[in-house]
């Protein structure tokens, strides 16, 4: 009978040993673990900021390789509505929240936490053959609003026929941005259509001599990416002047570093991570990786403006 307690006692503890073994291997696997460097995230990406983005994610995950990030990218409508209703816990978009959606998160008692990462710009882009490839941002408005309908109208010279405005998506942020900034709440020219891509777009520029197109920063701007370099050759990237009557050239400028950092260039915008988490976990981690100084560091090379450091400027004098 001493003998058959004994074992029954050898028995229980190898079963508790087990136990605690296995919970212990399930707690050890930091993949399992949501932290700020560990666990699994998905997010959802304005794509107009894929490029950008996607780098972001590869480095994040080998530097921090428990951490898996998965980023669907998707029209800015879209986006939002993810993060609207916890889809994702984190996005990128190029905005910030509106009333109606802090209405929204103040009655599920959640604070949104906003990072802004960098300053964009949006590029417009014309055909190599186009001659115009200098506007202002009145000539832009009466091109969007379908005032100007012919390239004829922009400076009178022949060989270009009716004017054809390309959107990369559907309620995507270049659209809503060209409607609150350039055009002002005035309707597009009946002549706009959307492309399902920014390659896309790209494209259909770089093989319609009558298109204009409008693109962020981000897809011509670095010019040690093979892809940015390939566009670069198909289209042209048109200069733009806040002035109503320019004196010269170099009153135009193109969406670059430089003039983004100087804030001459006039189509700019904010980008920003939202991020909807309750607590500090890897939706927070990711954020302030990309705020960071190595995150910060990818959007100084991609070409766009970063939310922190500096921007080296360098100008040469005539004199």
């Amino acid at each position: 009978m001493t003998l058959l307690r004994a074992n029954w006692r050898a028995a229980g503890a190898l079963l508790l040993l087990s136990g605690l073994l296995s919970t212990g291997c399930n707690q050890g696997n930091p993949a399992d673990r949501d932290t700020p460097t560990s666990g699994r995230l998905n997010i959802s990406v304005d794509e107009t900021f894929e490029p950008i983005v996607r780098s972001q994610v590869d480095t994040f995950q080998k530097l921090y390789q428990s951490a898996t990030v998965t980023a669907a990218y998707k029209p800015e409508e879209a986006v939002m509505q993810d993060l609207m209703t916890d889809k994702v816990r984190a996005v990128i978009v190029s905005r910030q929240l509106t009333e109606a959606e802090r209405a929204n998160f103040k009655k599920q008692t959640i604070t949104p936490r906003i990072t802004k990462i960098a300053t964009d710009g949006l590029a417009i882009i014309v055909h190599p053959s186009n001659p115009d490839s200098l506007l202002t941002l009145a000539q832009l408005r009466a091109i969007f609003t379908g005032q100007t309908a012919k390239w004829t109208q922009v400076s009178g010279k022949k060989g270009l026929g009716d004017i054809n405005v390309v959107f990369d998506a559907n309620r995507s942020s270049t659209t809503r941005y060209v409607q609150d900034s350039v055009t002002q709440g005035t309707p597009l020219t009946k002549r706009v259509f959307a492309a399902k891509s920014n390659p896309e777009l790209l494209d259909y520029v770089a093989t319609h001599p009558d298109a204009i197109g409008v693109v962020g920063a981000n897809w011509i701007s670095d010019r040690d990416d093979s892809s940015v370099q390939s566009f670069l050759r198909k289209v042209r990237v048109v200069g733009i002047s806040a002035l109503d009557n320019p004196k010269t050239p170099d009153d135009y400028v193109q969406p670059y570093q430089a003039y983004l950092a100087l804030k001459t260039y006039p189509l700019r915008r904010e980008l920003y991570v939202i991020n909807r988490e309750a607590r500090t976990g890897l939706g927070s981690g990711f954020a302030s990786f990309v705020a960071g100084t190595k995150g910060q560091l990818i959007i100084l090379k991609s070409g766009l403006m970063p939310a922190t450091g500096q921007t080296r400027i360098v100008t040469t004098s005539t004199k």
